[in-house]
């Protein structure tokens, strides 16, 4: 198996998870949210971001609007809704049980499968 396609698969994954919570802090403008996605490692590429933005909104988790700009061309701004911020919650406590469940496993110790006679 790939590592480091399970890698990249693990951080697909919770990406819509972060893109929310970045938003829930406020309304925030595309490039700052690569940014932040770029700096956390849960994107290489800006183009994995716009797909998943498109989805956000057409589930009506999000909600942008067209800002002008004078140093170029208008700037998308996205922020969530009633609905996102529940879609959160619900990301956020399958996180918190995911943690758990794998701090779970990954603190047992190894246990002896010998078999005597």
């Amino acid at each position: 198996m790939n590592q480091t396609n399970t890698q990249v698969q693990m951080r697909k994954g919770l990406l819509e998870y972060g893109v929310l919570h970045i938003i829930s802090r406020g309304e925030v403008y595309t490039s700052d949210l690569i940014d932040e996605l770029t700096q956390a490692k849960l994107i290489g590429i800006e183009g994995a971001l716009y797909p998943l933005l498109n989805r956000l909104n057409s589930a009506e988790l999000v909600t942008y609007r067209w800002e002008e700009s004078e140093a170029g061309p208008p700037r998308k701004y996205f922020s969530i809704t009633d609905k996102g911020k529940a879609s959160l919650k619900n990301l956020a406590d399958t996180w918190k049980a995911l943690v758990l469940s794998i701090s779970q496993i990954t603190k047992k110790k190894h246990q002896s499968t010998s078999i005597t006679a």
